[in-house]
């Protein structure tokens, strides 16, 4: 099973990913981390998610049990249209898409950013984020 299709099976109820190559995949996390950086830092991410109502989700992706999912239409309720078509032109998608592929990586990658269920101080989530970048999405999922 490919990459792709793990993450397709992560995101349940979203469209498949598919046809995104490595460049992409570097873009999408980019991308994804500008959304964090524009949000003001994981605190503020956690913080945007709170103010429209999907603070129990963000919750989930800082503590130890399962994650809980989040939708395109979600993504583009916290972080508005103009910033969801901007991840689609740096990843060469459309927003739609890239609205599916924010809301498959987002809780995984908050995940990871908070070892033991702990929010970190922003400049950890900016070191965290940047160990990510040398493993790809597939770190994000388990995969080497």
């Amino acid at each position: 099973m490919s990459l792709l299709d793990t993450i397709g099976k992560q995101i349940s109820g979203n469209a498949p990913l598919n046809n995104i190559d490595g460049n992409q995949q570097g873009a999408l996390l980019r991308a994804v981390s500008g959304l964090i950086s524009k949000s003001g830092g994981l605190s503020g991410l956690l913080s945007k998610f709170h103010q429209n109502g999907l603070g129990q989700h963000a919750q989930s992706w800082v503590g130890t049990g399962e994650n809980m999912a989040i939708t395109g239409e979600h993504v583009q309720q916290v972080f508005g249209a103009d910033q969801v078509r901007q991840v689609a032109e740096e990843t060469g998608t459309d927003p739609g898409h890239a609205s599916s592929l924010i809301a498959g990586i987002l809780p995984r990658l908050v995940d990871k950013l908070t070892p033991q269920g702990k929010q970190v101080t922003d400049t950890e989530a900016h070191t965290g984020i940047s160990q990510l970048f040398s493993g790809g999405l597939g770190s994000l999922f388990g995969q080497k």
